[in-house]
């Protein structure tokens, strides 16, 4: 029986020690949905082990076939350019196949609500309640576009009103946002950060929330985000095994 492609979660990694906790907190969450399957963690900067050297040591063990799964949620630069190319660079033995970023997905607004929720918010709250989409930011028209969709999308499911914010690159700024939905009348607001790991950014987001009602937390090892995690690398690892006949 082939064994299952190996799955590579690519991170941005952080100077910020949170950041590479949670990246393995989510991990670890994954390999206990499914504990047969063998889940490896790299990282694009700062943090080891680099994605290059868990390639170059899955290769030296004889592995074949693997599926790198990049840990964003919007398809910007990093999917775009940063990982095609370190992904070129693994040894050539390696079978590779990039899955898909994981945003958007209604799993993620599911996590989302649910951050919101363990904040101190209840769905009845929902109506009466406006929310900050507070994502990192991009120079990427489409990765601001995706955003500014899935605020669109999440106001749909009964919230007093839904508004994106980017702590940097793109406006609005999450404290101007908070203005905005206060000038339309929500009774409360609340922020959840877009983001999956602490850092930099997601401080920033914090800062920015300081006249809001409540502040989620990040997204981080929710158990949607795990399951997401799954779905992506499901719909990467088919190609694969059907390409060897498995």
């Amino acid at each position: 029986m082939r064994l299952e492609p190996v799955l590579v979660v690519i991170a941005h990694g952080s100077r910020d020690p949170r950041h590479a906790a949670t990246v393995h907190a989510l991990v670890r969450r994954v390999r206990s949905l499914r504990p047969g399957l063998r889940v490896e963690t790299g990282f694009l900067d700062f943090n080891i082990p680099s994605v290059q050297g868990v390639l170059e040591s899955l290769a030296a063990e004889g592995v074949r076939d693997v599926v790198a799964l990049p840990l964003l949620l919007t398809r910007a630069f990093h999917a775009k350019a940063d990982i095609p190319a370190v992904l070129r660079e693994a040894p050539r033995r390696l079978r590779i196949r990039q899955a898909e970023v994981l945003g958007p997905s209604p799993l993620l607004l599911a996590a989302l609500e649910r951050r919101l929720y363990e904040a101190g918010l209840t769905p009845a709250d929902k109506p009466s309640t406006g929310v900050v989409l507070a994502s990192a930011g991009s120079t990427d028209a489409e990765a601001i576009a995706v955003i500014a969709e899935i605020a669109r999308e999440w106001r749909h499911t009964g919230w007093c009103a839904v508004r994106p914010a980017f702590a940097s690159a793109s406006l609005p700024r999450t404290e101007v946002a908070i203005g905005e939905l206060r000038a339309l009348g929500c009774e409360r607001v609340a922020v959840a950060p877009y983001v999956l790991a602490p850092g930099f950014l997601p401080d920033r987001i914090a800062r920015g929330a300081a006249e809001a009602d409540v502040l989620a937390g990040v997204l981080g090892p929710a158990p949607e985000v795990a399951r997401l995690l799954l779905r992506r690398y499901d719909g990467a690892r088919a190609p694969l095994l059907a390409a060897v006949g498995a």
